[in-house]
């Protein structure tokens, strides 16, 4: 609040006072405003700057500078500490031979009969050898029309009735789209990120006219026919004991009660048991923590989710235990650290606070990539020995810089964080199943984000619910090592046939009979 000179207090002791008020505006303001740029440095970094959030192994000389600010004494024998290193296998480089199951045809390149002969003496060349090189040669796609036949059968004597055999069952009754083509049309859609109006266009420089608004619908239809396997895959995913939870936004224009340019929402939940990973998608219009209830009823075991505070009231249900993620920790830390800036020529106690939380997480992801995909009892010791001491150390340095650091300042929120979610993220300890983060998830949700830029939005409540339940089983099958085209393929066949419980769960990706889908493509199994 400016003063002018006539306003300025008589006496002493009101002008001290005004200047000292003064001067706590100033420093409130020039606070506010090293926020602000701090704000301004981290959106201009995440705009152009690097995407990677994770420090390299030759900045781990920052841990011991933040075990010390902890106070820890394993600070001292830190360059003591040996690790035993698995061996290491080099990739051969070089082009990869092209696949043996792919068709060769020859094409030869002989020599003209006029040169077949010696030139010296007009002695026949023989053939001693050849070489031999390979290209990949590209043939479009092509269609074909199946054209089923059922004869049609009398008695030629009493001329009563007429015998034909069954219409097959189908994916999409009296349709003409067979399950192949609606395999692919999914496939291109959902695990390709190809929207249908491109389809379209595709199919029409084929000569064949199919309209986004036929492949619209076609998709509703197959989604609604897989229901039946997305809740058995439901019913493992509740019995498995751990489920990694997250949520991406998803419009959908002609929603009852909501404007066209609203948000609505995508839940994603991952189990990760031994049988196979299961990934289910659901569709809600809100993001209220009345979703994740729904979804998780009946549920006990580990829930790992991240910091949204609508996963609390399931986490706090009996029988529930609530995990939280390093990953979202360390972003936060991340954030922290673009926002400063490199540019400052001595370090600021913020940035050294960030620097200090990053190093303390790279340190216990460096010790879960040396512990790798051993047993979980074989993780969990290992993690008591090393890992514990980290948090601990971790722990004291928190406490130390909670008051040190403005709230509202990017590290100070990246404190803050670290400090709410603590009691969740100390939880890894406790069972050696527990991954540190939930990237499992955020990577099964990686395929719709990408398709999302394509085709933008959902028309109808209908259609986001088939697209839930088809991402369901593309990326259930992925994390299982299934083709995706060949899978849904079997599905769209097989299903309609279903008949009983049986024939269901054999279609399940993690009980599939593999030796069906008779495609040679097969993808390593995933982890």
């Amino acid at each position: 609040m400016s003063v002018t000179a006539n306003e300025l207090p008589q006496d002493a002791a009101s002008l001290r006072e005004l200047v000292l008020r003064q001067q706590c505006d100033i420093e409130k303001r020039d606070d506010e405003l090293r926020i602000l740029r701090e704000y301004i440095r981290l959106l201009k970094h995440q705009r152009f700057g690097r995407k990677s959030e994770r420090l390299s192994d030759d900045q781990l000389w920052i841990f011991d500078e933040a075990e010390a600010a902890a106070g820890a004494p394993e600070a001292e024998e830190a360059d003591d500490e040996t690790v035993t290193v698995p061996a290491h296998t080099r990739r051969k480089r070089g082009r990869k031979p092209l696949p043996a199951w792919i068709p060769r045809v020859e094409v030869l390149h002989d020599l003209p009969e006029s040169e077949k002969s010696c030139k010296a003496d007009g002695t026949a060349l023989e053939r001693i050898g050849e070489e031999t090189c390979e290209q990949l040669e590209f043939i479009p796609a092509t269609l074909r029309v199946l054209r089923h036949v059922r004869p049609k059968y009398a008695c030629p004597t009493c001329r009563t009735g007429i015998h034909t055999a069954p219409v097959p069952p189908q994916p999409i009754p009296k349709s003409v789209a067979s399950p192949t083509l609606l395999a692919h049309v999914a496939v291109s859609k959902y695990a390709d990120g190809l929207p249908l109006y491109r389809q379209e266009q595709m199919f029409t420089r084929l000569g064949i006219d199919l309209p986004r608004a036929s492949l619209a619908s076609w998709m509703v239809k197959v989604g609604e026919l897989v229901q039946p396997l997305v809740n058995l895959l439901r019913d493992d995913l509740l019995a498995s004991g751990f489920v990694q939870c997250d949520e991406t936004r998803f419009q959908v224009l002609k929603e009852p009660g909501k404007l066209a340019t609203s948000q609505s929402y995508l839940w994603a939940q991952r189990s990760a048991a031994p049988e196979g990973p299961i990934v289910l998608f659901d569709y809600d219009p809100t993001r209220s923590a009345e979703v994740p209830k729904r979804l998780l009823e009946g549920f006990e075991g580990f829930l790992q989710t991240d910091g949204y505070e609508g996963y609390g009231s399931v986490g706090r249900q009996p029988g529930i235990t609530h995990v939280g993620c390093w990953a979202h920790c360390r972003r936060k830390f991340d954030e922290a650290l673009k926002g400063h800036g490199g540019s400052q020529k001595k370090r600021s106690a913020k940035e050294s606070k960030a620097r200090q939380g990053l190093a303390f997480i790279q340190k216990l992801y460096q010790i879960e990539r040396q512990i790798g995909d051993g047993p979980p009892e074989q993780r969990h010791r290992i993690r008591q020995e090393r890992s514990r001491p980290v948090m601990e150390a971790m722990r004291r340095w928190l406490d130390e810089a909670l008051g040190k650091v403005p709230p509202q300042s990017l590290t100070g929120k990246a404190l803050g964080y670290a400090d709410s979610q603590w009691p969740k993220l100390v939880r890894m300890l406790d069972d050696g199943r527990l991954p540190l983060d939930t990237n499992a998830v955020e990577n099964a949700i990686r395929p719709f984000v990408v398709g999302r830029k394509g085709w933008l939005f959902a028309d109808t409540v209908h259609g986001a619910e088939a697209s839930a339940n088809l991402y369901s089983l593309i990326e259930t099958a992925k994390a299982n090592g299934l083709e995706p085209f060949a899978y849904l393929q079997l599905v769209f066949n097989e299903l309609p046939k279903a008949t009983e419980l049986a024939d269901l769960e054999a279609l399940l990706p993690r009980h599939l009979d593999r030796a069906r889908l008779q495609d040679p493509r097969q993808i390593p199994t995933a982890r």
